[in-house]
């Protein structure tokens, strides 16, 4: 009778231990927002970045360029 009393309070105690470690469900929460708020933040420097790299590319500038003279001459046609 002991032996089962003693496995009782090592089992209580262990539950006690492991729900004082476990993350509450408010924590998940603020750290899923800290999280999702850090995944923006660098999928926006990422996209920036790309955005830069493509503007400063000489064929986007040739492109760009080309357009904004077939643009212009149509412009002239129809004035």
């Amino acid at each position: 009778m002991k032996l089962y009393l003693a496995i009782a309070v090592l089992v209580l105690a262990f539950v006690a231990y492991t729900e004082a470690q476990e993350v509450t469900m408010e924590e998940r929460f603020n750290n899923l927002g800290q999280q999702m708020s850090e995944f923006g933040k660098t999928v926006a420097e990422k996209a920036k970045t790309a955005l830069d790299g493509l503007n400063n590319n000489e064929n986007v500038q040739k492109a760009k360029s080309w357009f904004q003279e077939q643009f212009q001459k149509m412009q002239e046609h129809f004035n």
